[in-house]
């Protein structure tokens, strides 16, 4: 059940969740809250017919005891009854703009034929000829848009997908869902470290096909959207509440942030799992120390003692979680929430060896069973400095003797230290690609550990994680056109925004609209593609693909002088 028994940080918009029976078998279901009475509510099953969710009429009054009375015999309770409690909310934080980066000469590909697209710029500063795969970032600090962006090997633009003013991207990637690859990302606000937003699913027309939010009343956090092979989505969510804090020197009114992990079934939206640190991590564990403002300023910066940045499943079906704040990764139950073993942190269950040690560390991966392997991307800067350098770290762990040991790392040259964010991803090749975080690059090794690629913004911007993977799009939307005459001559620029299967570029002209015939061809070269010709009144430029087949046409527009 979730909220699992003996909760005490449940959401005042609390679903009750129940799995291992379908949900016509739940029978009858009394929830009564210890201030708000009965409640009133419907059942609803989950997709997989392994569960359902009572979901209350009315929310719960904060700080009361809510007590569940059914026919079952419930995990981890006296026998059909089991009781948890609400926490009592800080409020919503309070999210403001981040600073653009700073303006640097050539930061921003300007377009003729989209001018409504400012994307951040890169630089490919070591090219790699074998590399295969597109690059997935998403810029968080403008410097005048940002969103979701696809680059090529070539460090060329493929795709750019402008958000709303004040609105960021993170976690941009390439998943699989329904069976097809789809672009994902987190889209919302975001500050201190933390956002409020939904998770996007894109298919390959650049369609939105689902969007998915966090249960239970909360909002998904940037942190983590992966897509599981059962249909469902891992999340993180961030829920400010109020605690007492005195035992790690903080007020007894302290807003403390209680890191969620949820698993979302999809078609849905029914919570499956939810873990909530506060329940099984105490506030002593964090490295961070409370903010010396307190509460009678709030909305203000909240105590995060945890910072889930990474959720996971194993191979054998339990979740791995990363916490940035306790230098810590756990491995908790998937049924019962109970923490199996702690990695790293100040109560390791793995006795660490030479080199093992991380701090800050982000994007835990489990990549074999076993002696398991595993890793992540260790900042070492928080502040404080615990690291010289960040870097991609690979661990082995052994469970049978609970050790530690390094497999690998994979550093930058010349060195880079990240406050925050990074990833490492295993390509396909067994290659890893790394995203620096903070510090503006992204670079792929081989498995020898050499760096064979690598590539930046040409500003101090950031992206969450970055990725490499094979993508290929055919916009829903026509290819762009403008053009300009001079005399007898004219420039003719073609674009079609996310279009991977373009080879070539024709333009077609004419004295009018319904007069046009070819009067130029060139191969496509880059986003956008200039075509030189004879001035005509009209122009119309055609995407074509291999051996010339026409995949899209441009409307038609008249030409300016």
């Amino acid at each position: 059940m979730f909220p699992v028994p003996g909760s005490h940080f449940a959401s005042p918009g609390a679903q009750i969740a129940f799995r291992g029976l379908p949900a016509g078998r739940l029978g009858t279901i009394t929830v009564t809250g210890s201030v708000s009475g009965t409640h009133p509510g419907r059942i609803e099953g989950d997709s997989d017919g392994d569960g359902g969710s009572f979901l209350p009429s009315t929310p719960f009054a904060p700080g009361e005891t809510v007590t569940v009375r059914t026919s079952l015999n419930l995990e981890g309770s006296h026998h059909s009854r089991y009781q948890f409690q609400i926490a009592t909310p800080a409020g919503a934080l309070p999210f403001e703009p981040r600073p653009a980066a700073p303006r640097v000469k050539g930061d921003v590909w300007y377009f003729h034929s989209r001018p409504d697209l400012e994307p951040a710029s890169v630089t490919i500063t070591r090219r790699d000829p074998d590399a295969a795969g597109d690059i997935f970032i998403a810029p968080q600090v403008g410097p005048i848009q940002q969103g979701p962006e696809i680059i090529g090997p070539d460090g060329g633009l493929i795709w750019f997908d402008p958000l709303p003013t004040d609105d960021a991207a993170a976690d941009f990637r390439v998943q699989t869902f329904h069976g097809r690859p789809v672009l994902t990302w987190w889209q919302g606000d975001e500050t201190a470290g933390v956002g409020s937003g939904q998770d996007i699913i894109m298919n390959g027309y650049y369609q939105v096909v689902k969007t998915i939010s966090a249960g239970n009343g909360l909002t998904a956090d940037l942190h983590e959207f992966q897509l599981t092979p059962r249909g469902t989505a891992l999340i993180t969510a961030e829920f400010p509440v109020m605690l007492n804090a005195t035992s790690v020197h903080g007020a007894p009114d302290e807003v403390v942030l209680d890191s969620v992990a949820q698993e979302i079934d999809i078609p849905t939206g029914l919570v499956l799992f939810q873990w909530d640190s506060l329940d099984h991590v105490p506030l002593s564990a964090g490295y961070t120390k409370p903010p010396t403002g307190r509460v009678a300023n709030w909305p203000g910066e909240p105590y995060d003692y945890f910072h889930m940045n990474s959720i996971g499943l194993d191979r054998d079906g339990n979740v791995v979680l990363s916490a940035r704040n306790t230098w810590a990764v756990y491995k908790v139950n998937h049924s019962t929430g109970a923490v199996i073993w702690t990695l790293g942190g100040k109560h390791s269950s793995f006795k660490l060896g030479p080199g093992v040690s991380f701090a800050f560390q982000h994007d835990v991966r489990i990549r074999s069973a076993g002696d398991q392997v595993l890793t992540m991307f260790d900042d070492g800067g928080g502040p404080p400095y615990v690291h010289s350098q960040s870097r991609a770290l690979e661990l082995r762990l052994n469970l049978e003797h609970m050790t530690a040991s390094v497999v690998a790392q994979r550093l930058h040259s010349p060195s880079l230290l990240s406050s925050y964010e990074g990833n490492d991803q295993e390509l396909s090749d067994a290659d890893d690609f790394v995203g620096w975080g903070q510090q503006p690059y992204f670079s792929e090794f081989n498995t020898a550990g050499q760096l064979v690629f690598d590539g930046r913004f040409v500003d101090e911007n950031i992206t969450y994680r970055a990725y490499r993977f094979v993508w290929n799009g055919w916009p829903a939307t026509p290819p762009a056109v403008a053009a300009a005459s001079s005399g007898k001559k004219m420039t003719v620029y073609a674009s079609w925004n996310g279009a991977t299967g373009v080879s070539y570029w024709r333009a077609l002209g004419g004295p009018s609209p319904t007069a046009l015939r070819p009067i130029a061809t060139t191969d496509k070269r880059s986003f956008e593609t200039v075509l030189r010709a004879r001035a005509t009144a009209y122009v119309q430029v055609v995407a074509l693909g291999a051996r010339s087949k026409p995949m899209a046409r441009s409307p038609v527009i008249a030409v300016g002088g």
